[in-house]
């Protein structure tokens, strides 16, 4: 079973849910975040592996090349462009896709691996956890995320922590996912960001569910939505001073029994709902 759970903007809590859940539900934890990872922060593990990631880019062979330059005319992505003596790479550009090396006829290119981040597996109570990290300067994270899937995939549950919005990362964390969680809080702009992820999760035919984090007497602005579009209000997470003093020390709110209470609610009404 895998969970995807995301939010559509960023600061609605989507972490301290998806770090509390996976402990709590014995699942895998997987940051797919890996633009701003932040779940290992409250979970603390034991790291056991420190795994590079890499894509294919194209190196030029000149003493082959005609600078026929069809490569860079067939590159969709404008990665490479033919000058006067020689052929650029914009290797930031570049989406691995091997078209132009494909369509080379004097095999002057070939493919070689460019570092762009890297994953850390660790170990938290018995939980194995994944965390994904871009390079600085990097573009592109989706590498990184198909890689910590593939990792996590040798595991029997999976709890993915998506990125915030509705980006390439956040469709590519969604791929082939069994259940996703809508983490939102009780705003006209948490509306709004959710409503955005959750047309997403339609799009794939992904079966959903809410949170609402920091619930106050502004939950209707949620319940109504969700009412209308008859999706599960999986649980409530209230806004209080002890869940806000507990976050601020990087701690795990199931590590409070009144709190507590309120993640079993969401787990097991999650459980109800993959059945």
């Amino acid at each position: 079973m895998i969970i995807s759970v995301l939010s559509g903007k960023g600061g609605t809590g989507k972490t301290t849910i998806s770090t509390n859940l996976s402990i709590l539900m014995n699942y895998t934890y997987v940051d797919c975040d890996v633009e701003e990872p932040n779940g290992f922060l409250f979970l603390k593990p034991s790291i056991e592996k420190n795994i590079p990631v890499g894509v294919l880019n194209p190196l030029i062979d000149n003493e082959k090349c005609t600078l026929c330059k069809i490569c860079a005319t067939e590159c969709q992505f404008n990665a490479l462009a033919g000058l006067k003596n020689n052929i650029m790479l914009f290797d930031k550009l570049c989406h691995s896709c091997g078209t132009c090396s494909l369509v080379c006829k004097y095999d002057a290119i070939k493919e070689i691996n460019r570092e762009i981040g890297h994953i850390k597996k660790g170990n938290f109570k018995g939980n194995t956890v994944y965390e994904g990290r871009i390079n600085v300067n990097e573009p592109m994270g989706i590498a990184i995320i198909k890689k910590l899937k593939e990792l996590a995939s040798k595991e029997d549950n999976v709890l993915l922590d998506s990125p915030p919005g509705t980006s390439c990362n956040v469709v590519e964390t969604l791929q082939d996912v069994d259940y996703a969680v809508l983490v939102t809080e009780p705003s006209a702009f948490g509306l709004h960001d959710m409503d955005m992820a959750y047309n997403l999760t339609k799009k794939y035919n992904i079966k959903s569910g809410i949170i609402i984090n920091r619930s106050n007497e502004d939950d209707y602005i949620i319940e109504d939505y969700a009412k209308k579009n008859n999706i599960k209000i999986l649980g409530k997470i209230p806004f209080s001073k002890q869940a806000a003093k507990i976050y601020s020390n990087a701690e795990l709110l199931i590590e409070d029994d009144y709190l507590k209470t309120h993640f079993e609610n969401i787990k097991n009404n999650i459980l109800k709902e993959i059945k």
